[in-house]
């Protein structure tokens, strides 16, 4: 076995015990890229070696995608399939496992109609939004993992010569990941209790608020009471530990849905469902955007906020230090999943629910009397840089450092 070939078993390996932790007897959906099949058919292999039931390969093909969205008609962009809606809440409600190989091409949708991308995204998140709670609230494992392709490594390494930039991804994802270890499962146990740290540090503290500080970019942000950070990974409803984003270098908690006021400024260009946005900015008061703007691609931070009311709302806000492992590549990835383990970032649309005491008992109605935001959407977006600086207000309202220079005070 050559390098490479190590390199993708102890990866697959790695997803397949710490990602999703395939359990004995369970059953396991892979959606993947039809360039991902190799690495794809080792995952299957090694989900059936971890005692997997059964494993369903859902196979995607952005080509097809794309040839939707230039020829079908334009009243079809509301409609999605209700029994592959069915299918994924069936695979939850049998405690299913679902592994997303999810790397969107950046470029995927240039010159198509923003009006229908966020029609089509918006039907697909009411239809499955019985499936999304599921997830939302830890009930199933769940993860989301990268693997190259090569419109992907043409827009990320595209000072390289073509041929060598699908390598050059590889070689990224492995060392973000941190496969090159002796032993990867290790070494992510060992991140994972130094991520739960910050987590337990942050909870210790119980900030009432945080106030954001960079330039264009001047936010208060209070926490609800019973706010909880989280970070690495969780237990579902049935105790099994899962990580539902790999690589993952952050802790995360809710904002208090009206304690949001003052401007922030993105600092990494968003892939939103393979349409760019850069250069973001957003103004808000008592939690809502109230005024909003964008170097470039405004029109689908548009669709974005008009998804539904919560969209306008912030529903999870991240620390992750600018010398994180990623951030040290010094290169936008153009993907969210890893983007955001680059930087400090807050997401647009619904919180999760286990990030408040006894959220995922809660109803929707509940989490918003809670503070806790609701909606069809949650996008990330990136706002850290080596020049953010965060205080935390206690409860008695002494002010102390939480970021100074983009890191840990």
């Amino acid at each position: 076995m050559n390098e490479f070939n190590l390199m993708l078993d102890k990866y697959a390996d790695l997803v397949v015990k710490v990602g999703v932790n395939v359990q004995p007897g369970q059953v396991l959906m892979v959606q993947a890229p039809l360039e991902t099949v190799e690495l794809t058919r080792l995952i299957v292999s090694k989900a059936y070696k971890a005692g997997a039931k059964y494993v369903q390969v859902e196979w995607e093909d952005e080509q097809v995608t794309r040839i939707r969205y230039e020829q079908a008609a334009d009243d079809s962009f509301g409609y999605y399939p209700k029994w592959q809606a069915d299918m994924m809440e069936q695979l939850a409600e049998g405690g299913g496992a679902i592994l997303h190989i999810k790397v969107p091409n950046p470029e995927l949708f240039r010159g198509i109609d923003s009006f229908k991308v966020s029609t089509a995204v918006k039907a697909a998140a009411v239809a499955r939004e019985k499936y999304s709670h599921y997830t939302r609230n830890n009930k199933i494992s769940w993860s989301l993992i990268k693997a190259p392709t090569q419109d992907w490594a043409n827009k990320v390494f595209a000072d390289l010569p073509e041929e060598e930039r699908v390598q050059a991804m590889w070689d990224a994802v492995f060392l973000m990941n941190r496969v090159g270890s002796e032993d990867p499962v290790a070494a992510w146990r060992e991140h994972i209790t130094h991520l739960k740290k910050s987590q337990e540090h942050m909870n210790a503290k119980r900030y009432k608020s945080l106030h954001y500080r960079a330039p264009g970019t001047d936010l208060h942000v209070e926490m609800p009471k019973e706010h909880v950070w989280l970070g690495g990974g969780a237990e579902n409803e049935a105790g099994v530990y899962f990580v539902a984003n790999m690589p993952t270098e952050e802790i995360y908690t809710m904002p208090l849905r009206t304690g949001v006021n003052g401007t922030v400024t993105s600092t990494l260009p968003l892939n939103l469902n393979g349409r760019l946005v850069e250069g973001i900015k957003l103004t808000f008061k008592d939690g809502k955007v109230t005024a909003y703007d964008a170097v470039s691609g405004r029109e689908h931070l548009t669709s974005l906020l008009d998804t539904d009311e919560g969209a306008s709302y912030l529903g999870e806000m991240a620390l992750v230090p600018h010398d994180s492992p990623i951030s040290r590549l010094n290169r936008v990835f153009y993907n969210t999943g890893i983007d955001e383990n680059a930087s400090c970032h807050f997401a647009l649309g619904s919180a999760y629910p286990v990030n408040i005491e006894g959220g995922t008992k809660m109803s929707k109605e509940e989490l918003l009397a809670k503070g806790a935001n609701v909606s069809l959407t949650h996008v990330d977006f990136m706002i850290g840089s080596a020049e953010l600086e965060i205080d935390g207000e206690l409860e008695d309202g002494t002010m102390e450092p939480v970021f100074r220079n983009g890191n840990w005070a």
